[in-house]
């Protein structure tokens, strides 16, 4: 070490590990220090440490403790913890929406999002390791689960994806040991049939799958995993998936056709065409109750064996308790949509769901099953993981909403439907769908049925219950779709843009 003074040195008031390392090297480098030990070591005890390891230490406890993705889940273990001791009370709808952003609570109804964090409660009371982290999105371990969440870039860093599953080393299921190779249909992109297997086993669900194709074109499916583990049935491309969320897509292009004929119009009252029921607020539009912004109330239960009457789920009067002019996704909204939709035609809503879209799209394997024993023998079973590392079946449930998550498709169905969609409607109708009729915002803006990307450049529609997950992507300028759907409960959104981001089609 040389033996002159040595000027005294500013160091950052948020020391970053990166910076300190090349300070180190460049003081070795002007001869301050022998070794490369003792710069490290004089840095450490500049900022009132005594080495080197206890300085790179409490710098990532700094960092995690800056990372919003990292504060937002501390709050849901903090919060969720103690679920099911006497003094705990199940956070409500408003407290949920301080921590998680619309499309997700959208996908993920308040009080089924809440039921299954507590659910989790012995295993967030592990101990918390974090695998990796950034200021949006981070990686951490609870006991034998891995927890990933990403939240919105601007505050207060809402989540917007939050999904748990058993570690890959902590499946314990001897069922799933030799995975079956992946099935595929149509002219599949190079690696897309390895990224679903992976998806499939670090999502710890039993089925996955993956789809895309181009307008006109012949739709690509790639399945992974098993249709039924029980009898070892392989998921197949012509397996039917519940499709939570994506019903509410059949339902806005249905109501737009009536729009498009002038059975119904987009600024009109929905109670003028309400035979059945009516709306608590009898001012909400056509437009507002398809652009998410009407704040009709999200009923219950939303599962059961049979779908019921509407009017014995929402009552003879919808409330309308949220937030009517901003963007608030909601099952009451869709419900009403749905309802409408039967007044109007006369038919039930199911079958003039199937007249309008399903059928004139050719997605003939697509239905709106009224009770368990409709689900037919291509339905996949649905499973979740126990903290054993074992599947179990998920018992099976029909959505009380049709019109919000009682689809049931195969993938290339839901691709037929991303990527027919507009060609039922007129032109400037379609264009409209895609257009967001919410004022701007820092995340996705509400179209007619569809949410908008902040850059007007894709829409989206996704959902989630206890056995299944789906989202359905389109590119806006020429409606390329692509898809991803479970047969558990996950948080799909990294599969959906690795999906995107590996899609080697050359019409890209």
């Amino acid at each position: 070490m040389s033996s002159g003074p040595h000027p005294s040195r500013e160091l950052p008031d948020r020391p970053n590990l990166r910076y300190l390392k090349i300070e180190a090297k460049r003081r070795l480098a002007a001869g301050e220090f022998p070794v490369l030990h003792d710069a490290q070591a004089a840095i450490a005890r500049e900022h009132g440490l005594p080495n080197w390891a206890a300085l790179k230490q409490q710098i990532r406890d700094q960092e995690e403790q800056r990372s919003a993705a990292l504060g937002q889940l501390r709050w849901v273990i903090g919060r969720f913890a103690p679920a099911g001791e006497p003094s705990w009370v199940s956070p409500g709808e408003d407290e949920l929406r301080e921590h998680f952003d619309d499309t997700f609570l959208a996908a993920l109804p308040p009080a089924e999002l809440a039921r299954q964090i507590a659910s989790a409660a012995a295993d967030l009371r592990e101990e918390l390791v974090v695998l990796g982290h950034g200021q949006l999105a981070a990686r951490v371990r609870l006991g034998s689960r891995e927890v990933r969440v990403v939240v919105e870039p601007r505050p207060p860093h809402r989540i917007t994806g939050l999904n748990t599953s058993i570690a890959a080393s902590g499946i314990t299921d001897a069922r799933v040991a030799a995975p079956p190779p992946a099935r595929t249909e149509g002219d599949v992109p190079a690696g897309m049939a390895e990224l679903a297997s992976q998806a499939r086993a670090e999502l710890g669900v039993a089925a996955l799958a993956v789809a895309g194709g181009d307008p006109g074109a012949q739709p690509w499916v790639v399945t992974a995993g098993w249709s039924d583990l029980d009898r070892a049935e392989p998921a197949e491309p012509r397996h039917r998936f519940p499709a939570p969320g994506l019903a509410a897509l059949v339902t806005a292009v249905a109501v737009l056709r009536l729009v498009a004929e002038g059975t119904a119009g987009l600024d009109t009252p929905a109670g003028e065409y309400l035979r059945t029921l009516r709306l608590a607020d009898e001012t909400i539009t056509v437009r507002e109750l398809l652009s998410h912004t009407a704040g009709v109330s999200n009923p219950a239960p939303l599962y059961a064996e049979a779908v019921p009457d509407l009017v014995s789920l929402l009552g003879p009067v919808a409330a309308c308790e949220g937030p009517r002019g901003t963007l608030w996704p909601s099952n009451g909204g869709c419900a009403v949509l749905g309802q409408l939709l039967a007044d109007l035609t006369g038919s039930p809503f199911a079958q003039a769901a199937a007249d309008l879209v399903l059928a004139p799209l050719g997605m003939l394997d697509s239905s709106f099953p009224a009770s368990l024993d409709s689900l037919g023998p291509d339905a996949v079973s649905g499973y979740t993981v126990t903290r054993d590392g074992v599947f179990t079946p998920v018992r099976a449930r029909i959505c009380t909403i049709q019109a919000a998550g009682g689809l049931w498709a195969t993938p290339a169905d839901l691709i037929r439907l991303g990527t027919g969609w507009s060609s039922l409607l007129p032109p400037d109708l379609a264009s409209a769908a895609v257009t967001a009729q919410t004022p701007l915002g820092p995340g996705f803006l509400g179209g007619l049925g569809w949410l908008v990307s902040p850059g007007a450049d894709t829409a989206m529609l996704g959902g989630a219950a206890a056995d299944s997950a789906a989202t359905l992507t389109i590119r806006i300028r020429d409606n390329r779709a692509h898809v991803t759907v479970t047969s558990g409960q996950a948080a799909i959104g990294q599969v959906d843009e690795q999906v995107l981001n590996s899609w080697t089609n050359p019409a890209a």
